[in-house]
Formats: C-alpha cells, sequence, structure tokens
C-alpha cells in the first residue's frame, strides 16, 4: 500500500472514531474499585523477639529494607532533646568494622543508599539496593543498630551540623510556626519536644551510647523487606546481621494528657521588617484506626489536599493572596491532628485567615456537591497505586500500616473504602473533626502590621521567635541613637571564608582606617564570581554617617550607590538588580538625626559596648530599598565559637527589622571583634579566618 493510501485509510479511521465518540451521549461509567494487588506478607518473629515481614515481588532485582523502634523523639530525656536525631544521624556514620566513610562507599560501590532518621515517635533505619547485594545490607543495617561507633569527632561533628540546622531552623518562618504550633496544640506531651541548642550542647557520647544500649532493642522492633528476597533469606540473613542482639528496650517516659480546646487561640510570632505572614491552624483528630479516617481523608482532600482543592483555588486563584494554601491529616498514635497552612502578603494576613476558617467551617456545615466528590475521591484513589510502585515505598507504606495497628489489610482494601465514602460521611467527619472555633492558631509575621487585624478574629498572644512571650509596646520599639564609641575602631583587617552548607564559596575582607574626618569602613567580598562587591563607608568623628561608595556585578549586572547625608538629609543615587531586572533610583529625602546606614551596620559592631543583655534599636537607611526602617540588635546568648586559630567566647547577637534578618557573633571579651556571620533564611556562613 503506497502512502497516499495509508494517509487516507487512517484518515477513515479517525472519522469513524469520531462519529463513535459523537454517538455517545455520556462518558462511559467507571470500572468498580477493586482491592490493590499487593504481594503477599510473609510474617516471622525472629528468636530475639523482632518482627519480620517480608513482601515478596521478584518483578524487579530490587530490595528495600526498613528496621524501626519506638525511639523517636518522645523518648528524649528532658533537657536532652535532640538525643534521638542526633543518634539516628549518627548510626551510619561509622559501625561494626567501618568508619563513617568506609560505610558510604560500601554502599555507594553497590549503587545503593542507607539513611537512619527519627521523628516524632519512632526511630528507624532503611538500606535499599539490587538484590544481589542483601547480605550487604542486611550486615550495613545490623552493624549501625548493634555495633554503632559513635567516634568522637563524628559526634562532634554530628553536633555542629544539628547546632547549624537549629540556627538556619530559627530563621525560617515555617520551621518557627511548626515549633510553635507544637506547644500550642500539644501543650506538656512528649509530641511537643524539640531540640534546642542548649539542650544539644548538653548531649555527651556517653548519652549516645546509652541511648542506643538502652532505646535500639529487637523486642518491639519491626523489621520490614520488600522485593526480590524469601521468608526464609531474610531469616537467614537477618540472624547473621543481628548475631548477639537481645534484650528488651526501657519504657518510655509516661505521657502527660493530650490539651483540651474549647476556644480558638491565635499566637502571633513577631519577626519584625517580615513582608509576609506565616499561619497555620491546627486541632487535634483522632487515632489510628478510627472508622472515620477514610470520610476524613476525603473531606481534606476537598478542603486543602491538592492544587484543585477549596484553600488553593480560593486563597490563590480567586483571591491572589497567597502562591498556595493546603492542610493535611498527620497521624500519631495518641492522637493525629488536621493542620491548614498558608504564606500570605503581609497586608491580606486577618483577610487569609478570616477567609480559611470559613472554609474550615463550610466543609462541615454544607452538603459538598456529588462533583466535587467524586472529583476528590477520583484523585485520591488515582494516585494511591504511584504511592506504592516501588520497594522502597511498600517498605514504608507496611512498616507504617504495622507501627500503627492499621489492620492487616488497609493497604490493600483503602482504595475501595475510601470509594464507598459518601457525601453525608464526609460532612459529618468534617463536622467532628475539624474545628475551626477550637483551633491553635500560629501566625508568623511583622507583628506591629498584623496585630489589629489579627484581634478581630480571636484573642491573640504576642511571642518572639522563641515563644517568650512579648508586650504589645515591643512590637514599636523607639528608635534611639547608637552608643557609637569611635575609638574602639581602630586601624585593622579582617579576613573572612564565606560558606554555603559548609562548603567555602567566597570570601570577605573588611579594612578600618583613619581618614581626616574620622573614619573609613572598607568591604571586599567576592562569593563564586556570583557576587562581587566593594563598599566604603566614611564615618565622621561624632559616629555620623557621611558617605557610602559602593560598586560591583551581580551574576554580571552592574551595581552601584552613590550617597551623601548632610544636614539631616541624604542624596544620591542607587543601581541595583532585583527579581524583575536592574532598577535605578534617585534619592533625595530626609532622615532622622542618628540614622545609621544599612551597610555601616557590621563594620560598627566592634564600636559597641557589648553586655550579655545588650539591646538596640535604631534607624537605619537602605539606598538600595530609598527607604528608613527601625533596625534591632539584640544579644540572645553567649556561645563558643570554633575558629582556625581556636575557640572564642562570644555574643550571639540577632539583628531584626531591617531588610535582611541575619545574625552576628561578636567577642565577648573587649575588644569587641566580629568573628562570624549567619544570614537568615539561607544556609550561608561567614566566618573570620584572621
Amino acid at each position: 500500500m503506497n502512502g497516499r493510501f495509508l494517509f487516507l485509510t487512517a484518515m477513515a479511521s479517525v472519522a469513524a472514531v469520531g462519529r463513535s465518540v459523537a454517538a455517545q451521549t455520556h462518558a462511559p461509567d467507571p470500572l468498580p474499585l477493586k482491592p490493590a494487588a499487593f504481594p503477599p506478607f510473609r510474617e516471622a518473629v525472629l528468636p530475639n523477639g523482632a518482627r519480620l515481614i517480608v513482601v515478596e515481588n521478584r518483578r524487579l532485582p530490587v530490595l528495600s529494607l526498613s528496621l524501626s523502634f519506638n525511639a523517636g523523639r518522645i523518648a528524649d530525656p528532658t533537657a536532652k532533646e535532640g538525643l534521638a536525631e542526633m543518634a539516628s544521624g549518627l548510626l551510619t556514620k561509622g559501625a561494626g568494622r567501618r568508619t563513617a566513610n568506609q560505610v558510604s562507599e560500601a554502599i555507594e560501590r553497590v549503587g545503593g543508599a542507607i539513611n537512619a532518621g527519627a521523628g516524632s515517635e519512632f526511630l528507624t533505619i532503611s538500606a535499599g539496593l539490587l538484590s544481589k547485594d542483601a547480605a550487604l545490607a542486611f550486615e550495613l543495617v545490623g552493624d549501625a543498630v548493634v555495633r554503632p561507633s559513635f567516634d568522637s569527632a563524628e559526634v562532634e561533628l554530628m553536633r555542629t551540623q544539628t547546632l547549624s540546622a537549629l540556627d538556619l531552623e530559627r530563621s525560617q518562618p515555617g520551621s518557627i510556626a511548626s515549633r510553635i504550633l507544637d506547644g500550642l496544640l500539644f501543650g506538656n506531651h512528649p509530641y511537643a519536644k524539640h531540640a534546642t541548642p542548649v539542650s544539644v550542647k548538653a548531649i555527651s557520647r556517653a548519652d549516645l551510647v546509652a541511648f542506643q544500649k538502652s532505646r535500639l532493642k529487637p523486642a518491639g522492633a519491626l523489621l520490614v523487606i520488600a522485593g526480590d528476597i524469601s521468608l526464609a533469606q531474610a531469616t537467614a540473613l537477618a540472624a547473621k546481621a543481628f548475631r548477639g542482639w537481645t534484650g528488651i528496650p526501657a519504657p518510655l517516659p509516661v505521657a502527660r494528657a493530650l490539651p483540651t480546646r474549647t476556644r480558638t487561640d491565635i499566637v502571633l510570632v513577631h519577626r519584625p521588617g517580615s513582608v509576609q505572614s506565616n499561619i497555620v491552624a491546627a486541632n487535634l483528630t483522632y487515632r489510628p484506626g478510627d472508622s472515620r479516617h477514610y470520610a476524613a481523608v476525603v473531606a481534606n482532600r476537598v478542603i486543602g489536599d491538592g492544587a484543585d482543592s477549596r484553600l488553593f483555588k480560593i486563597l490563590r486563584e480567586q483571591k491572589s493572596w497567597t502562591y498556595g494554601a493546603y492542610s493535611a491529616l498527620e497521624r500519631r498514635r495518641a492522637s493525629g491532628h488536621f493542620v491548614a497552612s498558608t504564606e500570605v502578603r503581609t497586608e491580606v494576613t486577618d483577610s487569609a485567615l478570616a477567609e480559611m476558617l470559613h472554609q474550615l467551617r463550610r466543609i462541615g456545615t454544607e452538603p459538598v456537591a456529588a462533583e466535587e466528590l467524586a472529583a476528590a475521591k477520583a484523585a485520591i484513589t488515582g494516585s494511591y497505586p504511584l504511592a506504592v510502585q516501588t520497594a522502597e515505598q511498600v517498605a514504608g507504606a507496611v512498616t507504617n500500616v504495622r507501627l500503627y495497628g492499621l489492620g492487616a489489610d488497609y493497604l490493600q482494601t483503602y482504595r475501595v473504602k475510601v470509594g464507598a465514602v459518601t457525601g453525608a460521611e464526609v460532612q459529618a467527619a468534617a463536622r467532628a473533626l475539624i474545628r475551626p472555633d477550637a483551633m491553635a492558631i500560629v501566625v508568623v509575621g511583622d507583628g506591629a502590621r498584623i496585630l489589629d487585624g489579627l484581634k478581630k478574629i480571636g484573642p491573640v498572644t504576642v511571642v518572639d521567635v522563641d515563644g517568650k512571650p512579648l508586650a504589645e509596646s515591643d512590637l514599636n520599639p523607639a528608635p534611639k541613637n547608637l552608643p557609637i564609641a569611635l575609638s574602639q575602631l581602630i586601624a585593622s583587617r579582617d579576613s573572612f571564608v564565606i560558606k554555603v552548607q559548609g562548603n567555602q564559596l567566597g570570601w570577605s575582607a573588611t579594612t578600618v582606617e583613619d581618614i581626616p574626618e574620622g573614619k573609613r569602613l572598607t568591604e571586599h567580598t567576592n562569593i563564586g564570581g556570583f557576587v562581587e562587591q566593594q563598599t566604603t563607608v566614611d564615618i565622621s568623628a561624632e559616629g555620623a554617617m557621611l558617605r557610602v561608595r559602593q560598586a560591583g556585578k551581580t551574576q554580571g549586572q552592574p551595581t552601584a550607590i552613590e550617597l551623601e547625608y548632610a544636614a539631616g538629609r541624604v542624596k544620591g543615587k542607587a543601581n541595583t538588580v532585583t527579581q524583575d531586572g536592574p532598577r535605578a533610583l534617585t534619592i533625595d529625602t530626609t532622615v532622622a538625626d542618628g540614622t545609621v546606614d544599612d551597610n555601616a551596620i557590621q563594620g560598627l559592631l566592634p564600636a559597641l559596648p557589648w553586655t550579655a543583655a545588650a539591646t538596640w534599636s535604631f534607624t537605619t537607611f537602605s539606598g538600595g530599598q530609598n527607604e528608613a526602617r527601625v533596625t534591632t540588635l539584640k544579644v540572645v546568648a553567649t556561645e563558643a565559637v570554633t575558629l582556625p586559630g581556636g575557640v572564642v567566647d562570644a555574643f550571639k547577637v540577632e539583628m531584626s527589622g531591617g531588610w535582611q534578618e541575619a545574625t552576628f557573633w561578636v567577642t565577648a571579651a573587649a575588644p569587641h571583634r566580629l568573628v562570624k556571620v549567619a544570614i537568615a533564611n539561607t544556609p550561608v556562613e561567614i566566618v573570620r579566618v584572621k
């Protein structure tokens, strides 16, 4: 048949299909949902008391191994919060005869992975690789839980990494909101436990060893293997890998009762200068195995579990208040919880929260339309097979089912039970389990701008990022002139390295020199070639700003600032690079007496009279923004900082209220020197080297 005939035949076929489709009066009904076809579970109890489940699947030559313990954060002793997380992180950092590097090399050589972590309730170590290397997976996991090294150097590295992570979390609104919410939602229950810098510093190697010996015991442990392996093979490999491992774990601390909430409470976490607000609202729900779970899952899908949900469509698409709004059902043994969250522009904070609460009320008071109900159920049942495709996913799913006691057929019948949920059941479950008039709500944002609006919604408690109470007067601190002692700025040159996630990416050098009018501060910065910048700030003998000169490039785009301060005004020009491209500004504005240019703050730190209780609020001006703001410097702790030349005691100073939040470390002993800088919401650290 020639090409012309092939073309005509194809067109005829398309036309026939078109007539057939056109003849249909409605789409065909979906096929009835059937139980998921999971491979059979093979179970055994090992001689040491550990439970073993094998989900055998020979389709691919891979397997995943997961070993879990009742040893999450709820097991942390008081004042040693973070112990479970540090211990889990160290299990794969040297065990048996292997060092940390040798463990990594062994698993990477076969193209596999090994990980360990601790959540609120459970500690889990897992490994995945090709089934031909199954013996190695068992050996590495066995060594990790039975024979971990807890090498002193690795312990200190883990401590440093944990402290750095806590510093980063403390600057991220989402992490702040989550931590404060846990305290509000769970009260004195162990679910509210979180590591702090103080508790992490208090954890010793002996604590880690004791944790492993008392908590990581086979009795009550759950070992799940999914993939290309039989029960007999798994049993034999486990017997060898876990040789000599016996015992019963120490009992968990007795948990206090979870709080009962009868009204909505709002906690406002004040972050001065924030341009957006993070909102989370939650309430406790039910224990695992509750019969309302399937209806609750559908209700959650309708509300916020997807880009086609009500919160997303209304807050983002209709109102244009946010990039996204979501909800979730979280499962825990004592009680799960429902949570809704979003991030919005500061000026619409109260409107967004009010709309969120309105939608949460609506799901319990109005029937869900048939079309919306069908779409929600189809989304859940349709995506479910994708969540249990790989050996790793299957092992994780089986682990969760057994740890939470959800029933032997939970995974197989999940889609069928979701598909059978009725609209009436969704409404009843939502009314009982989502309580917008008795929620714990946390809003992280600029309290000075959003407090009054939040008061119209419910009672508001104001705290700082550490959860410490603040008075309303603290939201608008009155600026005062910085107590600058210019004589403390001696001629000097300091060098810094710039690190991103611990890797050196650039350098910075600062100098102080005398000029006839007073002092000149100069900073040269180079960050991986992306940012090249030189800044000079001239200051009078009385500590007043005189002039600023800045020139450089940001991602190849030229930048420059030229400012003159005199007679209560600042004049000049600025060329900056923004997300929307280059921006040119002409500056001519009045500034208050004692205003500090934002480029001068870092250089002036050694000229301030530092004490452990020092706090100053002062006016700063940014040429790049052509705007003045009140900035606060506050000492929040005294910490030991490790530098190339040794360890120094330093005041940890938080800067807030300006255009970029940062944390500075200034030596506690005079003469005060800047030794370290952390940029908020980024993994960037600047550390003095000489």
